[in-house]
């Protein structure tokens, strides 16, 4: 007896919880590309700022020297612009902590500092070395003073940050500028150089999700697929995995012509030995049978023993059948093609199974309408008939049996239900494939062989289809599944 489970369904692809190399490889480059821009964009205005504020401290310490003392002439109580200053100053000249300059120039205008622009040129406590104060309406100013011999009069020059503060905007708009549209562009030339150089990898990927598609568990497989030859050159490390797969492809292929040759001649002995055990198993037999005949008294231990010649060559006989049939149906001999009436086979099959079980209880449950798939009525037949047999061996008396067929989207399942004792769990994997017998719990007084399951999984699968099992303690599902 062989009973196997079978999970059918696809793999699921790739997680789509993480990126694609592509995607990592692009952002790795937008990211250092932005990690040293901006590095780059802001020790350079940094470092110009210092340049600019230099050139105007500079320029704030000649006009002072320049300024020379008070100017009493002039509008805004005395003087004309600071020589060299470019049309945009201011002046404050003390003498005994009275101002008698207050003059800023701003292009052609000239006006005073409020009171309170004078107090905040005061609270900044200015000394030769420029300081920037915030004036109230003027904005921000690069200032210094210089108290004259005496400490009678004072003198404080400043220029305005608005050029500096210009300056700054434009570079910083520009950065801006080029920095967006480089991030573009290495954006886009990342993408399409990254992509160039993964599409080796691409075709590795096919090739292998090619060979992933072949079925590779029997017969013999020619694997054709291989990496493109330009896609293994041992300089790069793209062609060194690709001679890896080669090489792995090459040596799987020599794997599976392995495997099936020894299959072949597995099943090539296994037919032959089968075939030629048919005469003589036939022959111990007939003459078994002939002794029995004879008039002539026998003692009853010979009766006896010839009994159970007869009896054990008939096992025999019939183990070598299915193991004829096994090698047969390994070798793909086909099969016969024909309107086969599943409804009509089941309804024979479950009848000879309550002629030789009368104590089970065999019931049917058949559609309205015949159920009819294409296939070989002979092969059919003994799948039911293995089934029952199955259900009737493996069960104590008074066990319900029930066999059923059901359309399915395109499939026909047949199903043979008891509710005897289950199959155990660590033989459910197992239960299709040859020679599995169950335990004490599933006696075998009967003389199983453990090939009427893995006889039933090889019809259903030369017929397109497959075999499966749902068992537990008190209710056990083998079913076979058919294309309609």
């Amino acid at each position: 007896m062989s009973r196997t489970t079978t999970s059918h369904g696809n793999s699921s692809r790739l997680d789509a919880t993480g990126w694609s190399l592509s995607t990592k490889l692009v952002a790795a480059v937008v990211g250092l590309f932005l990690v040293i821009t901006l590095a780059t964009a802001t020790f350079t205005v940094l470092a110009l700022r210092s340049s600019l504020l230099d050139q105007l401290d500079q320029d704030v310490t000649s006009s002072l020297v320049r300024a020379g003392g008070p100017r009493e002439s002039g509008p805004g109580r005395g003087g004309g612009p600071i020589p060299g200053s470019g049309g945009e100053s201011l002046l404050v000249v003390t003498r005994n902590e009275q101002v008698v300059v207050n003059r800023v120039e701003s292009g052609r205008t000239t006006s005073e500092l409020t009171t309170a622009q004078l107090a905040a040129l005061r609270r900044a406590d200015l000394g030769r070395t420029p300081r920037t104060v915030d004036l109230e309406g003027l904005g921000e100013y690069r200032v210094a003073a210089a108290t004259g011999a005496g400490g009678v009069t004072t003198v404080v020059s400043g220029l305005p940050m608005s050029g500096v503060s210009r300056i700054l905007d434009a570079i910083v708009g520009l950065v801006a500028g080029t920095t967006v549209a480089g991030l573009a562009l290495v954006t886009l030339g990342g993408q399409w150089l990254i992509r160039r150089g993964l599409l080796p990898l691409q075709r590795m990927a096919r090739t292998a999700t090619q060979v992933s598609r072949l079925r590779l568990d029997a017969g013999d497989v020619a694997l054709a697929q291989r990496v493109p030859e330009r896609d293994t050159d041992p300089r790069t490390e793209v062609g060194q995995v690709g001679l890896a797969l080669n090489s792995m492809l090459d040596n799987v292929e020599g794997a599976l012509r392995s495997r099936h040759e020894s299959e072949t001649r597995v099943r090539q002995f296994v037919a032959d030995a089968s075939h030629e055990l048919r005469t003589p198993l036939a022959s111990i037999r007939g003459y078994a049978e002939l002794s029995r005949r004879v008039t002539d008294p026998v003692p009853p231990t010979v009766a006896h023993a010839l009994t159970r010649v007869e009896a054990e060559s008939l096992r025999m006989q019939g183990l070598v059948e299915d193991l004829l049939l096994l090698a047969r149906l390994d070798a793909g001999r086909p099969l016969e093609r024909e309107p086969v009436d599943l409804t009509l086979l089941a309804m024979d099959a479950v009848s000879d199974a309550h002629a030789a079980a009368p104590t089970h209880r065999f019931e049917l449950d058949l559609p309205a309408e015949p159920v009819e798939v294409t296939g070989d009525r002979a092969r059919l037949h003994q799948v039911v008939a293995n089934l029952l047999a199955n259900a009737r061996t493996h069960t104590p008396e008074g066990t319900r049996v029930v066999t059923s067929l059901r359309r399915e989207d395109g499939w026909v399942r047949l199903s043979v239900v008891d509710d005897g004792p289950g199959v155990p769990e660590q033989l459910q994997a197992s239960v299709f494939e040859r020679f599995t017998r169950g335990d004490k719990s599933r006696n075998r007084a009967q003389g199983s062989t453990g090939l009427g399951l893995s006889i039933v999984d090889a019809v259903a699968r030369s017929h397109g289809g497959r075999a499966e099992l749902a068992s537990r303690p008190g209710r056990t599902d083998v079913s076979v599944r058919l294309p309609t």
